[in-house]
């Protein structure tokens, strides 16, 4: 391939949409993309895998990466395991793999082996939505060939593991156009009976009524239960039950609230001290670019008074910062 028409091959790639959605747009740019991958590839180039693979949506990386197999006549993601290494490695197969795959494996990961990670599998189980939890489940036993559900109750016990599973079992209502105000009261005064107001806490009536009731439901129960509580839903959690159990509450009532703070607030979390937590930054990144992370961006911006890009930015590096900044995008 001659140099000039490289060079304006690149250009029309690179200066593409962020993200292609139209299937006719996917189509005129998988060629020119698979000669990248094909011709760069072999030499790591880490900012070509970088442009390309973070500017697509899964479906157009699946695509590339099936068109790249019949080219290459090798899997794509065993040529990106031998040309990346580190913190970029872990973006990048993460972006190989569907939302529900990616999360899929984040929780096997958390409850493989020895020991449990508390804190990955309530942020994964706790922030998710109904419908995602489903899809969740499916990949995991296609994945793993065991019980999402199973597995959760192996590994946690007590009220703790009774909150997970409820969450797993995937019981949340849908939302609905009706507001069923008697229902709403009737809920925030029963999560008040069973906690403030009496010694001690009921934690199955609160499980059932967080993890059965609709998102924009428990939202407003939540503002009616001040009515009742001289507290808040999550100061009444801290004050009514501890360890994970709490954590795990503390996750829901946020996400019902405002979801993309509590991934906002996450990511704080992360950077809050000198480099990162790659591991947490990296799951949220990557499991919310594709979802929601523009919004989380938003809301990052409006509570910390500095761009989620920017601090990124100041606490990452290298290849593994590009990444990052690519998939949260321009600031706005």
């Amino acid at each position: 391939m001659s140099t000039w028409k490289w060079e304006e091959l690149k250009r029309e790639v690179f200066l593409s949409t962020v993200l292609l959605s139209p299937p006719q747009d996917t189509q005129r740019f998988l060629r020119q993309i698979l000669h990248l991958l094909f011709f760069e590839l072999l030499g790591v180039d880490e900012q070509t895998i970088i442009d390309i693979l973070t500017k697509r949506t899964y479906s157009q990386r699946r695509e590339i990466a099936f068109a790249y197999e019949r080219r290459a006549k090798k899997d794509m993601v065993s040529a990106l395991k031998g040309a990346l290494s580190g913190s970029l490695e872990t973006v990048i197969l993460g972006l190989m793999k569907s939302p529900s795959q990616y999360d899929a494996s984040e929780i096997r990961g958390s409850i493989k082996g020895l020991g449990t990670d508390e804190e990955t599998l309530i942020e994964m189980l706790c922030s998710r939505s109904n419908s995602e939890l489903v899809e969740i489940k499916k990949v995991y036993k296609e994945l793993f060939k065991k019980e999402l559900e199973k597995d959760v109750a192996g590994d946690t016990s007590g009220n703790f593991a009774k909150l997970l599973v409820a969450l797993v079992k995937t019981e949340r209502a849908a939302a609905s156009a009706i507001v069923d105000y008697d229902k709403i009261d009737q809920d925030a005064r029963a999560l008040y009976e069973s906690g403030v107001k009496i010694k001690g806490t009921d934690v199955p009536t609160w499980i059932s009524i967080m993890t059965e009731r609709s998102v924009p439901h428990l939202q407003k129960v939540f503002d009616r239960y001040k009515s009742y509580s001289p507290y808040d839903m999550q100061e009444s959690i801290r004050k009514e039950v501890k360890g994970d159990v709490q954590s795990s509450f503390l996750v829901l009532a946020q996400c019902i609230e405002n979801k993309q703070l509590f991934f906002a607030n996450r990511l704080h979390d992360a950077m809050k001290s000198k480099g990162a937590k790659e591991k947490l930054l990296t799951r949220i990144v990557v499991s919310r670019c594709e979802v929601d992370l523009r919004k989380v961006c938003n809301e990052y911006k409006a509570h910390f008074g500095q761009s989620l890009q920017q601090t990124i930015s100041e606490h990452t590096k290298g290849d593994y910062q590009k990444a990052l900044l690519s998939l949260c995008g321009p600031e706005e």
